[in-house]
């Protein structure tokens, strides 16, 4: 079992209001991250509120973890995440709800490196890291000291490579972020068949 977790309690303050309520083609940018993560193979997902979170439409096939401390930064909102999963989960894979063109493939393909025995593994796209990233369980401990402010893994996977399984994405999507409306019309219509 690998959880999938949505990180999607920011203000979207450059988009001028929570990115999990935007739209692309008629879909909350909140339910589409967990398509993602359902058709990448993960069970169960925890989706993390924060800002609007009173606003966020029904999640089906996800647990919404409520984020008081949304304000605090992506790190604050990435360890109430895994805080949130059960205790008999040993991996989770993480993505953020602004980055509406990564594929199931990509998640697919961090789960099979855990399963072959990574304990790290991040998606890379032209040979820099993004997302999804899959954290196993035994480096949730060590996010405490690195999870602060808008800062999540990045810093501990860079200060221990040895732990890190690069997994080349870029044939199956793109880690493009939509930080503002104008980046959203740019993506234009989109379909997933």
């Amino acid at each position: 079992m690998t959880a999938g977790l949505l990180l999607a309690a920011g203000a979207g303050r450059r988009y001028g209001r929570p990115k999990a309520l935007v739209e692309l083609d008629g879909e909350p940018l909140v339910r589409r991250a967990i398509r993602l993560l359902r058709d990448g193979g993960c069970a169960p997902v925890h989706v993390v509120l924060g800002a609007g979170a009173d606003e966020v439409p029904d999640l089906p096939g996800a647990v919404p973890v409520r984020h008081d401390g949304w304000p605090d930064g992506l790190g604050s909102s990435l360890l109430r995440g895994l805080a949130s999963l059960p205790a008999e989960v040993p991996a989770a894979v993480v993505v953020l709800v602004d980055q509406p063109l990564l594929s199931p493939v990509a998640v697919r393909r961090v789960r099979a490196a855990y399963a072959d025995g990574a304990v790290v593994a991040v998606a890379t796209y032209a040979g820099r890291p993004g997302h999804p990233i899959l954290l196993g369980r035994q480096t949730w401990p060590l996010l405490s000291g690195y999870a602060v402010g808008d800062r999540g893994a990045r810093d501990l996977l860079r200060d221990r490579p040895d732990l890190v399984v690069e997994v080349p994405c870029d044939d199956v999507g793109s880690p493009v972020d939509v930080d503002t409306p104008a980046d959203l019309l740019r993506l234009g219509p989109l379909s997933d068949g």
